[in-house]
C-alpha cells in the first residue's frame, strides 16, 4: 500500500484536482438532507473535497479527519481550525455528533473485512439518528473502463474488495444504517494512459503487484501499447448514502 504520508505532496495533481474534488463534493451533497447542518468527513486527505463541502452551503460545519499527518496539515491548510489527526477506526467524537459523515476513497484502503466494519461502525456511531452517512464504493471496479490498460491487467493478482457494494451495505445494516440513495460522478483527471500505469506500478500504487519483477512483467506489456502517453477514459465512481433511523 502507498504511504499516504508521503504521498501528500503529490496526491491533488495525480488524482485529478480541483476538477474531481468539485465533482466528488457536488455528487456527495447531492445525497444529504435538508437541512444537514454538521458534517464530518472520514478520511479527508488533503481536504481538497473538504473544503468544497465547506463552502458549498451556508451555515454547514465541515470537520476533517485523517490519520497521515502530512495530509492533515495540508487540509488544515485549507479548513483551520476544521481538522482533526485521528484514525477513522477511532473516531474522537461522541455518539450522535455529526448530522451526516462522508467517506470518500477511505473504504478501499481497508487491510481486511474486519477494518472495513469497524469504520463503518464508528461512522455510524457519530451519526445522529435521521442522520445520513455517504460512502465510496467498488473504487477499484470503477477504473476498469475496458481500456487496452484494463486488458493488459486483468490477468494480475487480485484481492477482495473492502468496499465492495455488497459487503458496505452488509455492514451498514449490522450497524442499523439503511439504505438511503445512491449517486454517480466523474473522476475527472484520473483516466490512465500506459505511461503514467507503469509509474504508477513501479511506486506501488497496485496493492497485489508491488514492485518487483512480476510487476516489471507488466509494466514491459503496458510499454507496448500504443499512445503510450494519451489518458484513457475517467473512471465513474459511485456514492452510497445510509440513513440512521429515529
Amino acid at each position: 500500500m502507498l504511504d499516504y504520508d508521503k504521498e501528500a505532496e503529490r496526491y491533488d495533481a495525480s488524482r485529478g484536482g480541483e476538477a474531481r474534488a468539485a465533482a466528488a463534493a457536488q455528487a456527495v451533497l447531492g445525497l444529504l438532507p435538508h437541512g444537514t447542518r454538521s458534517l464530518l468527513d472520514a478520511g479527508c486527505g488533503t481536504g481538497i473535497v473538504t473544503r468544497r463541502l465547506a463552502a458549498a452551503r451556508g451555515g454547514l460545519r465541515v470537520t476533517g479527519v485523517d490519520r497521515a499527518p502530512n495530509m492533515v496539515r495540508q487540509a488544515a491548510a485549507r479548513l483551520p481550525g476544521a481538522v482533526v489527526l485521528a484514525d477513522s477506526r477511532r473516531l474522537p467524537f461522541r455518539d450522535g455528533r455529526f448530522d451526516a459523515v462522508s467517506s470518500v476513497w477511505l473504504l478501499h484502503l481497508a487491510q481486511g473485512d474486519e477494518d472495513v466494519r469497524t469504520l463503518v461502525g464508528e461512522c455510524a456511531r457519530v451519526l445522529r439518528p435521521g442522520g445520513v452517512y455517504v460512502t465510496t464504493v467498488d473504487k477499484a471496479a470503477a477504473h476498469n473502463v475496458g481500456s487496452d490498460i484494463d486488458a493488459v491487467l486483468a490477468s494480475r493478482p487480485r484481492r477482495p474488495a473492502r468496499d465492495a457494494v455488497a459487503v458496505v451495505e452488509a455492514h451498514a445494516l449490522g450497524h442499523g444504517l439503511v439504505p438511503a440513495g445512491r449517486s454517480r460522478f466523474t473522476g475527472h483527471g484520473q483516466g490512465r494512459s500506459p505511461r503514467r500505469t507503469i509509474a504508477d506500478l513501479r511506486r506501488g500504487w497496485f496493492v497485489t503487484l508491488p514492485p518487483g519483477e512480476l510487476a516489471d512483467e507488466f509494466a514491459a506489456r503496458l510499454a507496448q501499447l500504443p499512445a503510450q502517453d494519451r489518458p484513457r477514459p475517467d473512471p465513474v465512481f459511485t456514492l452510497r448514502a445510509f440513513r440512521k433511523p429515529g
